[in-house]
């Protein structure tokens, strides 16, 4: 008889977002008539730039014409969008074109990469933590068994209002540590002696960091790293995880990249290093066929003159309404992190999340993402998401400011 990963029953109710969804549907279905305005979920809602669409329409045309049709593309991606990542996003930093890997996204990355080590691997979580990063490793059979609120093989890195939501290093050695900066879902942003005391600790200890920098594009702040690659030695111990959804909208097209140095090394058994950057290679050869040409010429128009004033016209857009969520929430009395250099408004609540958003959704028809759906640490927070119009932006949160006061 066919058996189950038994691990799969570990996990833990249903998705976060699928919850919130749930609970959105059954509120509509009672109230037809009230109007929903989503400040949960970090999905955009502006057009695709139009340089990219229009860099696609052009790629689609080629793929009808006999001369110009792309078949399978080399898996690790076109250099025609590699060579431009590079150059603009590493240049200085000493990353190569050869060391990206262009993907369908940074949460397949994330959710993929941790296949390549060993099931006694150690994992090191903030807390709170993008689900991804704890489901997969569940998923794999590292967790061990959920008690009072946390996985007993984890390593919880605490992100509270007492370290500024930046954690602090472990007192238990971790093999794998996931960073994320800006982070999801506290907004914070990490600096580069923060950064540097991790670079420092993962080479100490041979371990490894996967750094999520999904959001760098939103970081305005320049004393702020926007890469871990800026810290001397990280290509050694880390790996970078870039995401096109929120830097130009490419939620729903789906393209990112994920960079590994050839400096990079991780250990078998027996003791003996490996390259981490062939070790991927040979994973992503064999379970991805590459992210589909039209996209990647969309991509790849991102990193154009006009591709770099729309994407940051975009940016600048998104964080005008995360300055009106953040400015508006602490005219309410409610502390908050987040909203300068990321998307996210994390607001202390002073209640359990999810009742905070049941009532803020009953009362308001405005949806939020309780904090504790991202961990034990997340419990008496919320999460406001920018991405949406002004208008819908503005609206929010005077319905907010009318059903708190």
């Amino acid at each position: 008889m066919i058996k189950i990963n038994e691990n799969y029953k570990k996990l833990q109710a249903s998705y976060l977002f699928v919850e919130i969804s749930k609970r959105v549907s059954e509120f509509q279905k009672k109230n037809p008539d009230k109007e929903i305005i989503r400040m949960g979920i970090g999905d955009v809602t502006l057009p695709l730039p139009a340089v990219c669409t229009s860099a696609m329409h052009k790629a689609v045309d080629d793929l009808a014409n006999a001369k110009t049709f792309k078949g399978y593309g080399p898996e690790q991606g076109y250099d025609f969008l590699r060579e431009p990542i590079a150059e603009n996003d590493f240049k200085s930093l000493g990353v190569s074109a050869d060391e990206i890997f262009v993907s369908d996204g940074a949460k397949c990355d994330t959710a993929n990469i941790q296949e390549l080590f060993s099931q006694d691997t150690v994992i090191a979580l903030p807390d709170p933590v993008y689900p991804v990063y704890s489901d997969t490793n569940v998923m794999a059979g590292r967790s061990g068994n959920f008690i009072n609120g946390r996985y007993e093989n984890f390593i919880y890195l605490d992100s509270t209002e007492k370290n500024n939501f930046i954690p602090d290093l472990p007192s238990k050695k971790p093999d794998l540590i996931y960073l994320c900066f800006p982070n999801n879902p506290t907004g914070a942003t990490a600096a580069k002696d923060q950064l540097k005391k991790w670079v420092d600790y993962a080479k100490e200890n041979k371990a490894l960091i996967l750094f999520d920098a999904a959001y760098e594009a939103f970081i305005r702040d320049a004393s702020l790293p926007k890469s871990i690659f800026e810290i001397a030695g990280a290509k050694e111990v880390a790996v970078e995880f870039r995401s096109f959804s929120k830097t130009a909208g490419f939620t729903g097209v789906r393209c990112g990249f994920i960079a590994i140095s050839k400096e990079c090394k991780v250990w078998d058994k027996e003791g003996n290093s490996h390259s981490l950057h062939a070790l991927w290679n040979r994973r992503h050869s064999t379970k991805f066929n590459g992210a589909s040409y039209p996209i990647q010429k969309g991509a790849a128009a991102i990193y154009t003159p006009e591709g770099k004033k729309e994407v940051k016209d975009m940016i600048d857009y998104y964080l005008t309404n995360a300055k009106v969520i953040r400015e508006s929430m602490e005219k309410l009395g409610y502390k908050c992190t987040g909203g300068d250099n990321s998307p996210y408004v994390w607001v202390k609540t002073g209640k359990p999340s999810w009742d905070f958003f049941d009532f803020l959704l009953d009362k308001t028809g405005v949806v939020c993402t309780p904090g504790a759906g991202f961990g034990a640490c997340g419990e008496g927070y919320v999460r406001f998401s920018a991405f949406n119009s002004k208008e819908k932006t503005e609206a929010a949160m005077a319905k907010v400011a009318e059903f708190v006061k």
